[in-house]
């Protein structure tokens, strides 16, 4: 059986104009792929009750949206080598979270940065092999960005992905 390859050739498109809206079914197709990004187009269009040819074609119309941005597998860090993780709060140069955010992108373990409200500007997840390692990642490397005016380091203990909620009426 011929593999099928969803979305274009080129990659991700940046998605032009408004977003247009989801339907139950785009939903449903949503929660199969976050729950299992390997699902076939055949096991999507029968769990959702839509053809293969509806089906396959919702995903690529998710894709070239943007609602579906890729597809990626779920690692459980700590048997990947990475056994420490930490969120890290970072306060920053008003108006440099351009700058700022090209830098954190390239630091080694990182997994998520956003630009947030509240006591602080950045919340960044890293995963590290060890604690030596995320010491040095901090006091190094993120201390050193000319628009980082402070951190604080909170370290994880312990973590759960929690998987997408079934269909609700």
């Amino acid at each position: 059986m011929a593999e099928v390859v969803l979305g274009s050739p080129e990659g991700p498109r940046t998605p032009v104009g408004p977003a247009r809206p989801l339907d139950s079914i785009d939903r449903a197709i949503l929660r199969m792929l976050q729950a299992d990004g390997r699902a076939s187009i055949r096991s999507v269009a029968e769990r959702v009750h839509v053809s293969r040819a509806n089906a396959y074609a919702r995903i690529n119309r998710l894709i070239d949206d943007g609602v579906i941005r890729g597809f990626a597998a779920r690692v459980n860090h700590e048997r990947a080598g990475q056994g420490t993780s930490a969120y890290i709060t970072l306060k920053i140069v008003q108006n440099s979270w351009r700058t700022v955010r090209e830098q954190l992108q390239e630091l080694p373990g990182a997994a998520h940065i956003a630009l947030v409200s509240g006591d602080f500007d950045v919340l960044l997840l890293v995963h590290t092999p060890d604690n030596r390692t995320l010491r040095e990642l901090v006091l190094t490397r993120l201390q050193s960005i000319p628009e980082v005016l402070s951190t604080r380091t909170l370290l994880v203990f312990e973590e759960t992905d929690l998987d997408p909620l079934p269909d609700t009426p």
